[in-house]
């Protein structure tokens, strides 16, 4: 059986371009006011960035799977996704505020940090014992040295607010990244060759 469209369980809009992108219908599957999806995100005393980010995904996952059961949707694989940026062992993650996301840039100033996007796909959820799906995009970034005034300025912009890290490589800090190396949809959120793997042995209809 081929599946014509998947559940994205992601409110973010990189991700629904990145999979339109490759041709794959998706409908989202988001969380209600009851969820707290937010707290899956808090990081586990001495939790390694991969382990943190592959537990993470894999959280939202089931999470996601009970949402699908509670609602009687349509079967349809669901597809999950999680990018946390590494600085070593340091994970940094979305700023709670404006000197946390200055001082994050700061720490990335000059220097290379990874950046870690898992995925997890479930292909099918309306079968008991279903297996789940899984891939880990690993990717480095260097920015140029970052002056106070443009770090200030660039958080002033509000872009690093729900940002892993504090940036988003799509944006307007992009003009300062000296060099990446890994892949680029990963960076930003969706790693489309890992995840076209994952759809493609779900039986998912993809444009290619």
């Amino acid at each position: 059986m081929v599946h014509d469209f998947i559940w994205l369980a992601s409110q973010s809009p990189r991700r629904r371009e990145l999979l339109t992108q490759i041709g794959v219908a998706h409908q989202t599957l988001l969380a209600d006011a009851q969820e707290d999806v937010e707290s899956l995100e808090a990081v586990r005393p001495g939790e390694l960035p991969a382990d943190y980010v592959q537990r993470v995904t894999h959280d939202k996952l089931r999470a996601a799977c009970r949402r699908w059961r509670l609602r009687g949707l349509p079967s349809a694989p669901i597809l999950c996704a999680d990018t946390t940026v590494a600085l070593g062992r340091r994970i940094l993650g979305k700023p709670a505020h404006a000197q946390e996301a200055f001082d994050t840039l700061m720490a990335l100033s000059g220097r290379t940090h990874r950046v870690l996007t898992a995925v997890a796909v479930m292909p099918a959820p309306h079968k008991p014992g279903s297996r789940a799906l899984h891939a880990l995009s690993v990717s480095r970034v260097r920015f140029a040295a970052l002056s106070e005034e443009v770090i200030s300025a660039y958080v002033a912009s509000g872009e690093p607010f729900g940002k892993a890290g504090s940036y988003a490589v799509q944006g307007v800090i992009a003009g300062w990244i000296e060099h990446m190396q890994g892949s680029h949809s990963g960076i930003m959120g969706l790693p489309l060759f890992e995840t076209t793997q994952l759809l493609a042995r779900s039986h998912v209809r993809l444009a290619l």
